[in-house]
């Protein structure tokens, strides 16, 4: 029996991303939304109403806090802090593959590398070999699944053949992303 971590199945919701940013100091969440927008913005599309929106979720579930900052004849201007909790949540989210399917490794997976890039750059190739492995382990269920599959079933064959030939696709874009981030 092996000592496999279980993949993230997670919403595939921004929630990280915009976390991540408040790994090594404080921000606002204008900055924050606007820093998504410039560094995942084909990764996420993150309207500012909805990056708020995702900042108090975070905030009513423990993973930041809120300082509020006075400004003279302005609103009070809130300044956002990662928490304990949210430090535990995020480093375990990032140690996390992201499973087998092509858009989870999309957002998610890509997600994870620009923080590891950024915070931890000597984790990248054990990320890269994880998810290689979940992205394989998701083929053999894939594959499985479709040789079991009556002869009749011809549109569940073809969704299971499309999703097959992506991540066929996915496995050769590690290959080439690990090599452009190693150099």
């Amino acid at each position: 029996m092996t000592d496999k971590k279980p993949h993230h199945i997670g919403t595939l919701s921004p929630e990280m991303a915009l976390l991540g940013l408040l790994y090594k100091e404080a921000g606002h969440g204008y900055d924050l939304h606007r820093k998504v927008n410039t560094d995942l913005g084909q990764v996420w599309h993150l309207s500012q109403s909805q990056a708020y929106a995702i900042l108090k979720r975070l905030e009513v579930r423990g993973d930041i806090s809120v300082e509020e900052i006075p400004q003279e004849k302005l609103p009070n201007r809130q300044l956002l802090q990662m928490t304990q909790q949210g430090r535990k949540n995020f480093l375990e989210w990032l140690d996390t593959p992201s499973g087998g399917s092509t858009r989870a490794i999309r957002m998610e997976f890509i997600t994870r590398l620009y923080f590891l890039k950024l915070y931890f750059p000597k984790k990248l190739p054990k990320v890269f070999d994880q998810q290689r492995a979940e992205a394989d382990a998701h083929i053999h269920r894939l594959e499985k699944t479709l040789a079991e599959l009556p002869a009749d079933q011809i549109y569940n064959r073809m969704s299971l053949e499309m999703r097959l030939k992506q991540l066929r696709v996915v496995l050769e874009w590690l290959d080439e992303s690990q090599q452009n981030f190693m150099g």
